[in-house]
């Protein structure tokens, strides 16, 4: 650990603002010797919780001046990154290859990567050897400091006088890099650019104490730390008064919310004091563990107004023994009779998952119960991947399977997948339902694209005077995966 987290999180918070004040400065300078505005983009690659940190990073560049973009061409571009699975690192290394060329015709032009995937020692090795044009590296613990770090890069490391005593801040060739392998500090009150001025994402716990065999998440993200209730309620109830009617939960294992603080709380107990919240119309969260989701939860979702009726509730393998090799801490029966439940206590929830197909030493007969799996509980989708071996965990050393039999495996799931989510999506068809008018349709003007309470898409006639309003529509025709409605009078 750091030994400069000897520092309280509001201390460190008023540090990160001053070194915002300081990178103001530069921005300024710049726009002045170069007579135009100062542009960044940040990409990002992920999961929501990427999404929302990269939020972070463009409200922090935008306040200290930048002009946000969406061309990589820019003066500054970020990658936040995401390692779930090899082809995503793949991709990123392959994005690389354009921004080395777009630094080329623009030698002042800065490039900067953080996220998961920049946690990973072997990646940094790779990107300081082979790609020694990009000027910092940090990851997913520290993303915060980004307006320090990027002080650093303009100023020059080695003319910069910091009080920072961060052992792992160092140079590795062009290249700043500053990796932590954990933290304690959690600095959220710094400027934040929503993408949607009606709905957010909002940060309720960090990390993963789960270390799923498979999973290389706990050791990029960290152990579990949750934020205080008062501190996550505060900041709801701004967002609100900003115009945010709809909030996501964010954790990788929202379960487990509360447990580690010196005042345990449920995860349950926070949804409860976030429902009481006036302004605020819906509550969602992600991601919910099979293997402490408890009978309170269901009860509060039960006798909600205000969550909606959606659960994500990874399965990854509908075999007993397979689960066990992931780690996973459930089987098989205690899988169907937790979304049984869920089904039988919530009528109309929308139960979604995440599956994968091909872990080491899987069989024909563990995919034949994860379908069965997936026909009994008639997921309402899926995302179903092929496993990746992840470098590090302990499934990278077992004994991997032939791909053409896991692709044969993969298409049999996929298959009954798409069949099982198609007869649930079809069950409303008819219905008159709330919708979050989202936006207007990148492919029809003329139509508004929003989503049910249980996650569903729909599309229907109406202006972008609808957008960010909960109105009525009634599904009227059913695409598979998604409506088109018509506005209720």
């Amino acid at each position: 650990m750091n030994n400069f987290e000897t520092r309280d999180n509001k201390t460190e918070l008023e540090r990160q603002y001053n070194y915002l004040d300081l990178l103001k400065e530069v921005v300024e300078g710049l726009k002045k010797t170069k007579q135009r505005e100062i542009t960044a983009c940040v990409e990002t690659f992920g999961c929501q919780m990427n999404a929302r940190d990269s939020e972070k990073i463009s409200g922090i560049l935008k306040s200290a001046g930048f002009e946000i973009i969406e061309n990589e061409n820019a003066d500054l571009t970020i990658y936040n990154t995401c390692s779930v699975r090899d082809n995503a690192n793949q991709k990123v290394y392959g994005r690389l290859g354009r921004l080395s060329t777009f630094k080329k015709s623009n030698p002042d032009m800065k490039i900067a990567m953080c996220g998961c995937m920049t946690q990973e020692e072997s990646v940094i090795e790779k990107i300081c050897k082979s790609y020694g044009f990009v000027d910092l590296i940090f990851g997913t613990h520290n993303i915060y400091r980004i307006a320090e770090y990027l002080y650093y890069v303009y100023e020059g490391l080695d003319n910069v006088h910091f009080d920072d005593t961060d052992s792992n801040l160092v140079k590795k060739g062009n290249t700043i890099v500053s990796r932590w392998d954990e933290t304690k500090i959690i600095c959220e009150h710094l400027p934040v650019d929503r993408k949607y001025p009606y709905k957010s994402g909002v940060n309720i716990m960090f990390g993963c104490n789960n270390y799923c065999t498979y999973c290389i998440v706990p050791y990029v993200r960290g152990r579990e730390r949750s934020r205080e209730a008062d501190e996550i309620i505060e900041e709801i109830k701004g967002l609100v008064k900003d115009g945010v009617i709809e909030v996501m939960l964010l954790g990788q294992n929202v379960n487990s919310y509360g447990k580690n603080l010196e005042n345990p709380i449920s995860f349950s107990e926070l949804l409860k004091r976030v429902e009481q919240i006036d302004g605020l119309e819906r509550i969602r969260f992600m991601t919910s563990h099979p293997k402490d989701l408890s009978d309170e939860l269901i009860e509060t979702i039960k006798n909600s107004k205000k969550i909606c009726h959606h659960i994500h509730l990874p399965l990854q393998s509908g075999s007993s023994r397979i689960l066990k090799k992931m780690n996973r801490v459930y089987d098989k029966e205690k899988y169907l009779d937790l979304a049984l439940k869920i089904r039988r206590e919530i009528p109309d929830i929308s139960i979604t998952t995440d599956i994968i197909v091909g872990f080491p030493g899987e069989t024909k007969e563990d995919v034949d119960d994860t379908i069965d799996v997936i026909k009994k509980v008639g997921f309402d989708n899926a995302f179903t991947f092929i496993y990746s071996k992840r470098t590090g965990t302990p499934a990278a050393s077992m004994e991997q399977l032939d791909e053409e039999f896991v692709k044969e495996q993969f298409d049999r799931v996929l298959e009954c997948v798409q069949e099982t989510a198609r007869k649930q999506v079809n069950k409303i068809e008819g219905q008159t339902l709330s919708v979050l008018c989202e936006e207007v349709n990148k492919q029809d003007e003329t139509l508004i694209t929003g989503r049910l309470e249980n996650n569903t898409i729909v599309h229907f006639k109406g202006d972008k005077s609808l957008i960010g309003k909960i109105v009525k529509v009634k599904c009227s025709e059913c695409k598979g995966f998604y409506y088109f409605g018509e506005l209720a009078d």
